[in-house]
């Protein structure tokens, strides 16, 4: 028959002593007892003799499925590895082990027990190392023992006895424990549960020496609007404070383990980093936390993929979504497949991230080929509204600003606009009709609704959407709107400007108008009139300052295509 592995530090141990171990694969303890005295003086015998703990894990059949050396922080089972239940159900196995010290058991072990939601942990003291012999074999003696299990309260992860008998421990009712227990836990879990097509999401941010509290806070808020826009329900945010980011995992090993077992606790299947994320730290951080990891820049292509109509759209979506993916699909194992639905898993190349990696650089190539043919097709069109004589001015801003609301309210376009984050992707362009302040009639002018920009937009998105982004630099003049109701419409005014500062071709002139101005305080109002006091100041909703802002596009217009 096959050698049973032993795992943990073997270091040192004799062929007999590794026997020992490998024999304990051949108990059966009674599926309604913890353990009995039998299996745990065999245990503190071995680990006593070894002079290191010995951790076994134990299924709900009695069988050992799993023998290390060391403790139970040092020997648990992979998070990949672990039966996938959720955070309604315990895994089926405990957890019988050792250690040479009399003491209460670690919070390290505590949380790997956590990490693996184990139906119960037993932690055996040894007498000092002392046993005697009988019939020729060594059997260990057990000064104590403590009794830990999970508890589904948000007030306290675990629970652990004071110390109990061998006696005491091994007469405890097994089967009586973990139903009492999974049914707390499925109580539990049912109020707070979300509609089964959201995703359970958990949020990570690490903010660093060059981050101010602001900005981080902001970053945060952001992120969690995204999630919600995505389709998921944040159930709770980590936060670090580091002076840099940990290379392998962003975050550092302790706060890997934290974060695992929030996610545990709370029943998460998504983790989002607030930040990207290279492949290796995705593939560390899945292996160790056993939940699937994505980071910002995939929340938003995910959001893209739902919002695309158009072909156009989809067609730079799924762009973007290949050239993001590409370097990310080594390492990726069946348990951790992205094909399943959920946050990161939509849009048009999904079915394509895990085949032939060369078959995808193809996709790509051909995909770009049809965006350059798009966006030769868009420099037509403008081409025949300059050759009209046409002005254009594209209406650029941050996501959610109120750009398509105006469009709608000035041309009556019937654009689709919603408070959500990208509710539109498709640039849309409208002829407006407006007075000549410098002469008699009226002039046409041309607007063009464009994709919203978002804080640290992701450059795969900039490379897809240059077609669209075009619009941009293409038109005579810009309308920049900004949402004043955002606590943050400062730091959104600096992200649009910096993302027009890396425009290939420097954008025409542009008129500021700060929107939503009916959901603003007199303070707030009073600091950016002081602040940008050339600026527009409009509701778009409420149709509030639309005729002064048409004369300030007109005189926009006159100065833009002047000679």
């Amino acid at each position: 028959m096959p050698i049973e592995t032993i795992y943990g530090n073997l270091q040192g141990l004799k062929p007999s002593q590794l026997k020992q171990l490998q024999r304990l694969y051949h108990q059966r303890l009674p599926g309604d007892r913890i353990t009995t005295s039998e299996f745990a003086q065999r245990l503190a015998a071995i680990s006593t003799e070894i002079g290191q703990p010995v951790s076994t894990y134990i299924n709900r059949r009695g069988q050992v499925i799993r023998v290390g050396v060391g403790t139970v922080r040092q020997t648990q089972i992979p998070p990949l590895e672990l039966p996938r239940y959720g955070a309604e159900r315990l895994s089926g196995i405990r957890c019988v082990a050792t250690q040479l010290k009399s003491e209460v058991p670690s919070d390290a072990v505590l949380t790997a027990m956590a990490l693996q939601r184990l139906d119960a942990l037993v932690v055996l003291s040894l007498t000092g190392g002392g046993f005697e012999r009988r019939g020729g074999g060594a059997t260990g003696y057990v000064k104590e023992g403590y009794l830990a299990h999970l508890v589904p309260h948000p007030e306290t992860t675990w629970t652990v006895s004071p110390p109990l008998s061998l006696d005491v421990i091994s007469q405890q009712d097994f089967l009586d424990l973990t139903d009492g227990l999974e049914e707390e836990f499925r109580r539990e879990f049912v109020a707070q549960q979300v509609h089964p097509d959201q995703d359970r999401v958990l949020l990570v941010g690490v903010m660093t020496s060059q981050m101010s509290v602001q900005t981080f806070h902001d970053s945060l808020a952001e992120l969690e609007r995204l999630v919600e826009t995505a389709g998921g329900e944040v159930l709770q945010i980590v936060r670090q404070k580091r002076s840099h980011f940990h290379p392998q995992t962003v975050v550092g090993e302790g706060k890997v383990q934290e974060v695992a077992l929030a996610a545990q606790t709370v029943g998460a299947n998504l983790i989002v980093f607030d930040r990207d994320l290279s492949p290796a730290q995705v593939r560390n951080l899945e292996m160790q936390i056993g939940v699937r990891v994505v980071d910002r820049t995939e929340v938003i292509l995910d959001i893209f993929a739902q919002r695309a109509r158009s072909g156009a759209g989809k067609l730079q979506v799924e762009l973007a979504q290949l050239e993001y993916m590409m370097p990310r699909l080594s390492g990726r194992g069946r348990a951790m497949s992205r094909l399943g639905g959920g946050i990161g898993t939509r849009g048009p190349g999904e079915t394509k991230l895990e085949t032939e990696r060369r078959a995808i650089q193809r996709r790509i190539s051909r995909l770009q080929q049809e965006v350059d043919q798009l966006q030769a097709h868009r420099s037509r069109l403008r081409q025949q509204r300059q050759h009209h004589e046409v002005p254009s001015i594209a209406i650029v801003g941050y996501t959610n600003a109120g750009k398509s609301t105006l469009l709608n309210a000035l041309t009556n376009a019937e654009v689709y606009a919603a408070d959500q984050l990208f509710a539109t992707l498709d640039p849309t362009t409208r002829r407006l009709q407006i007075a000549d302040p410098m002469g008699e009639g009226g002039m046409a002018i041309v607007l063009t609704d464009t994709v919203g920009f978002i804080q640290d937009l992701p450059p795969a998105l900039m490379d897809a959407f240059r077609a669209t982004l075009e619009e941009v630099t293409a038109a005579d003049a810009l309308l920049h709107v900004v949402d004043l109701s955002h606590s943050a419409w400062q730091s959104q005014i600096r992200s649009v400007m910096s993302i027009l500062r890396e425009m290939p071709i420097t954008p025409g002139p542009m008129l500021l108008a700060f929107n939503k101005i009916d959901q603003v305080d007199g303070e707030t109002l009073a600091l950016a009139e002081e602040e940008f006091p050339q600026a527009a100041f409009i509701s778009a909703g409420e149709r509030l300052g639309l005729e002064t802002l048409r004369l300030r596009l007109a005189e926009l217009v006159r100065y833009a295509v002047a000679p």
